[in-house]
C-alpha cells in the first residue's frame, strides 16, 4: 500500500524512491511485524484470558507439561496479525505473488482456528476430525495448484515457461519437471508443512524459533529469485515479481521473533493450530512459488523429522501389536522433541538444541545454491 501511495511522488521528493527498492521495505516489514506483536500480543493475550481460550493438556503426554494446563492458546492470531499487517503496507499490491501467500495464511490460519475453538469451546482434545483437516488441506492445494497454473502468465514470463518444474539442490542446470503431478505436489507440500510445524509445536519457543530460523534462509531465497543478476549467478530460474515474496518473509521473520517474546518458557500464550497451520502452510506455499519444493527437506528438516518420528511410531507400534501380540515403541515419546524430554533433557536444552540444528540446516541449504 505505501508502495502505491509514496513512490508516484518520487518525482517531487527524490527521497522516496528509497520505496522502490525490496530490501528497503523488507526492513520495514520486519520492524513493524516486530512492533505489531509487542502492541496486539498483550492485547490478544488478555481476551484469550478473558475468554477462556485456554489450553487442555492431554493425558498422554509428558508428565512436566501438566503445570502448562491453563495458558491461553490460539496466540497464532498475533502472528497472523504481525505478518499480515506489514505484508499489505509495504509488498506491492499489483502482485500475484503477495495474494497468493497471503490467501493461502489466511485460509490455513480459518482451518486452524476451527481447530482450537472444538478443542477449548467443545472440550474435545483431539480438535477437528483428522480427515477434516485433510480435506482443507488438500483443497488448498488443489485450489492454489489450479491458480498458478491458470495464471502462470500473471507470475511472470519465466514463471510460465517453468510452470510445473523445480530446481534440483547440488545439480547445475538440471530441473525436475512435475508434469501432470505438480498439482498432487502442491497438495502434498501444504500439508506436509502445515502438518510438520503442528507437529513440531510441542515445547515453549520450539516451533517458532525453528520457523524464525528458517525464515530467513526463504526470505533470502525469494529475493536471489527474483533478481536477475542473483538469479543468474547463483543458476536458478529468475522469477520476476517473486522478490516481493522477501517482504512477506521478512514480516514472518519479525512476527515469529515478537511472538517468541511471549512463547520462550515459560510461555504466557501458546500459537494453538491457527498459528502452526497457517504458518506451515505460508512455509509450503513459499517453497513453490519459489521453485525450491525440494529444498523445503533440508530447510524443514526439523518439520520432516518430527513428523516422521510419529508416523514411525504409529506404524511400528500396529506392526508389532499385530505381530507379536503387543505394541512395541521405537521411540520413548512422539514427536521427537518428547522423545528427548522423556531421556531426562530438560525443556530448554531440548529446545535450543533443535534451533541449532535448524542453524546447520539453513546454512547447509544456502550452501547448495553455491555449489550448483
Amino acid at each position: 500500500m505505501l508502495y502505491h501511495l509514496l513512490y508516484p511522488l518520487h518525482e517531487f521528493i527524490s527521497g522516496l524512491n528509497i520505496i522502490r527498492y525490496i530490501t528497503f521495505r523488507a526492513a520495514g516489514a520486519a520492524v513493524m511485524a516486530l512492533l505489531v506483536s509487542f502492541i496486539v500480543g498483550p492485547l490478544i493475550i488478555k481476551k484469550l484470558k478473558k475468554g477462556q481460550f485456554k489450553e487442555e493438556i492431554r493425558d498422554d503426554g509428558p508428565a512436566s507439561h501438566r503445570k502448562k494446563a491453563g495458558t491461553p492458546t490460539m496466540g497464532g492470531l498475533i502472528i497472523l496479525c504481525a505478518t499480515i499487517i506489514p505484508t499489505l503496507l509495504f509488498a506491492r499490491l499489483d502482485n500475484l505473488y503477495i495474494w497468493l501467500i497471503v490467501f493461502g495464511m489466511l485460509y490455513m490460519g480459518v482451518v486452524g482456528f476451527i481447530d482450537d475453538y472444538i478443542k477449548v469451546r467443545k472440550k474435545d482434545k483431539k480438535g477437528l476430525i483428522a480427515r477434516y483437516k485433510f480435506a482443507g488441506q488438500i483443497f488448498l492445494g488443489l485450489v492454489l495448484g489450479t491458480i498458478i497454473l491458470t495464471f502462470a502468465d500473471h507470475l511472470g514470463a519465466n514463471f510460465a515457461e517453468n510452470a510445473t518444474t523445480t530446481t534440483m539442490p547440488f545439480f547445475k542446470n538440471l530441473l525436475l519437471d512435475y508434469g501432470v503431478f505438480y498439482i498432487p505436489m502442491v497438495i502434498l507440500v501444504i500439508t506436509a508443512t502445515s502438518n510438520g510445524v503442528n507437529l513440531t509445536d510441542g515445547l515453549d519457543g520450539l516451533a517458532i524459533g525453528v520457523v524464525a530460523i528458517a525464515s530467513i534462509a526463504v526470505a533470502l531465497m525469494c529475493y536471489m529469485s527474483g533478481h536477475i543478476k542473483f538469479a543468474d549467478y547463483l543458476n536458478i530460474i529468475y522469477l520476476q515479481g517473486s522478490g516481493e515474496l522477501a517482504i512477506f518473509t521478512a514480516a514472518l521473520v519479525g512476527a515469529s521473533l515478537g511472538f517468541l517474546w511471549f512463547n520462550t518458557n515459560p510461555a504466557q500464550v501458546f500459537m494453538g493450530d491457527v498459528g502452526s497451520l497457517s504458518i506451515g502452510g505460508a512455509l509450503g506455499i513459499l517453497f513453490i512459488l519459489v521453485k525450491k519444493e525440494l529444498l523445503l527437506i533440508i530447510i524443514g528438516g526439523i518439520f520432516v523429522a518430527e513428523a516422521a518420528s510419529v508416523l514411525i511410531q504409529r506404524y511400528y507400534f500396529k506392526y508389532t501389536k499385530k505381530r507379536y501380540g503387543e505394541g512395541r515403541r521405537v521411540f520413548k515419546m512422539a514427536p521427537l522433541h518428547h522423545h528427548f524430554e522423556m531421556m531426562g533433557w530438560p525443556e530448554s536444552k531440548v529446545v535450543v538444541r533443535f534451533w541449532i540444528i535448524e542453524i546447520i540446516l539453513v546454512l547447509i541449504s544456502l550452501t547448495t545454491f553455491k555449489i550448483r
